[in-house]
């Protein structure tokens, strides 16, 4: 669905590293604002000063900008609306707490720590719900910012919002979400607004600045949705129109058993930038994170996502995290490269971060010309899944590898056969290879004829000459690789085998 003037946010708190659920909201409020020539917009929601992580804000930034998520409005620029973090907008707060105050719906809060217990104490003797507004100061001060601002909530608009009167409707849960919701007035409680510190809480600050900010989506994850009820009361008791609502359901873990988090894993999103993941890859894989264009297409454009993203195919149920999927999406990428572009990323050339300008290249191609690594990129290419697998996958094009005799006789087919048959059949493949001018297309040919000259299969006979000259399990292409590696390197190396043997 196509709106006119378009704004979305993404609203972090400075706490710590950002991982696919928060990337994940800000992908999808991006694109909904891209779609729509609409502005996106960057606020810092940084008003818990006890959990601040020092640095946050800035890997916030630094996340968002290698995916290539643009901010129309944010703390770096000049928008109309700023200051974009929360801890530089107080006196907003305090105006807008003023016209609660003013209207009977805010009150101070002047209990200690000791009444507050008392209360609570009270009120499970008599086995109720412990609520603040049962204990509502029936003359309370003068609110001077030196304690909480509680919101008055009214139960009885709550209670008016039963079928038709529920006035949300939720742009991915669907008409009347407050259906699926229990909303009880009777335990539905005055809460914080403004705490004794003289910052605000996230339950008043957000309906402020997105009030301030002229927000027209809200987009967040499925776990605000219990708190709806009383962010609706604080919309009308400061005679705002609430903006529209798209509530995401949770990532899931690998098994899909409960929502993924930083505890249970869920890496900083910069750590696939520093191994060598596209930016592409992650923001068409975190895309298809319980959204689909109702095709069989599994990685997309970002233009594409532009084109295609839309709520209503949002999915309603958690969508789970697979960590292989993303890296075949990645290879996906990798392979779409020409070999220019591909060399320049493994070297930290034409990064789109200071995280990923790292050289993935093994220790040993130091000294390598680079002709000759653009050679062995070409090859690897289509095995690469991310770029600090190079070493590992490229090594051996660098430096002879020690024998290792476990690569044959943990070898399916290579373990059945005895020692002087492996010896005879290597060289036999040695004279023949010898003879080659180590063209690609000479190798290849030699291959094959040793094939009916030995009778074996390429199970037994290529995977023989690999170990040999690899000390690999696998490579690219056999003729390939042995045309990189060239004649002598070739050859050493299949008469260190055979001396072994």
């Amino acid at each position: 669905m196509i709106y006119a003037m378009t704004r979305t946010r993404f609203a972090p708190s400075p706490t710590g590293f950002l991982h696919v659920g928060g990337i994940r909201t800000a992908l999808f409020a991006w694109l909904l604002a891209r779609q729509n020539d609409g502005q996106f917009i960057l606020r810092i929601e940084d008003t818990d000063r006890k959990r601040e992580v020092s640095g946050a804000e800035a890997h916030i930034m630094d996340s968002l900008k290698w995916l290539g998520l643009d901010w129309d409005e944010g703390p770096d620029s000049d928008g109309s609306h700023g200051s974009y973090r929360q801890s530089e907008r107080l006196d907003i707060y305090k105006k807008w707490a003023q016209k609660l105050i003013d209207s009977g719906r805010a009150y101070a809060d002047p209990y200690t720590t000791a009444e507050v217990q008392a209360f609570r104490d009270e009120a499970i003797k008599n086995k109720q719900p412990f609520l603040y507004r049962n204990h509502r100061p029936k003359k309370p001060p003068a609110w001077d910012g030196t304690m909480p601002l509680r919101f008055k909530s009214n139960p009885k608009f709550l209670s008016n919002w039963e079928g038709e009167n529920a006035p949300v409707v939720d742009e991915v849960m669907g008409d009347k979400m407050f259906n699926n919701l229990t909303i009880d007035p009777d335990t539905t409680d005055d809460v914080v607004l403004v705490k004794s510190d003289g910052f605000p809480t996230y339950n008043f600050a957000h309906i402020v600045d997105d009030a301030e900010m002229e927000i027209t989506h809200v987009l967040r994850g499925q776990e605000f949705l219990s708190s709806m009820a009383i962010y609706m009361d604080i919309y009308h008791a400061l005679g705002l129109k609430a903006p529209k609502f798209a509530h995401l359901p949770h990532i899931m873990n690998e098994q899909g058993n409960k929502k993924l988090s930083k505890r249970d894993g869920a890496k900083d999103i910069l750590d696939y930038a520093r191994e060598g993941y596209l930016p592409e890859a992650l923001v068409s894989f975190i895309a298809t994170l319980g959204w689909n264009d109702g095709t069989e297409q599994e990685v997309f454009t970002v233009n594409e996502l532009i084109e295609k993203f839309s709520l209503d195919r949002v999915h309603k149920s958690g969508a789970r995290f697979d960590e292989r999927r993303l890296l075949w999406a990645n290879g996906h990428f990798l392979r779409q490269l020409d070999i220019k572009t591909l060399y320049a990323l493994s070297v930290g050339e034409n990064s789109k971060t200071k995280y990923q300008s790292t050289d993935y290249w093994p220790e040993e191609a130091e000294d390598a010309d680079e002709e000759y690594k653009k050679q062995v990129i070409g090859l690897v290419q289509e095995r690469l899944k991310f770029l600090a697998e190079l070493p590992q996958l490229t090594e051996f094009f660098f430096k002879d590898l020690p024998v290792n005799p476990e690569l044959i006789s943990s070898h399916k087919q290579l373990k059945k056969l005895e020692k002087d048959d492996l010896k005879t059949l290597l060289q036999t493949a040695r004279e023949e290879i010898a003879q080659s001018d180590f063209t690609t297309d000479d190798l290849q040919n030699r291959l094959n004829a040793l094939l009916t000259l030995t009778h074996t299969k390429p199970a037994v006979l290529f995977s023989l000459i690999r170990i040999a000259t690899t000390q690999s399990p696998a490579s690219p292409g056999l003729a390939e690789t042995m045309t990189v590696l060239g004649r002598e390197t070739t050859l050493r190396r299949i008469d260190q085998q055979l001396r072994l043997l």
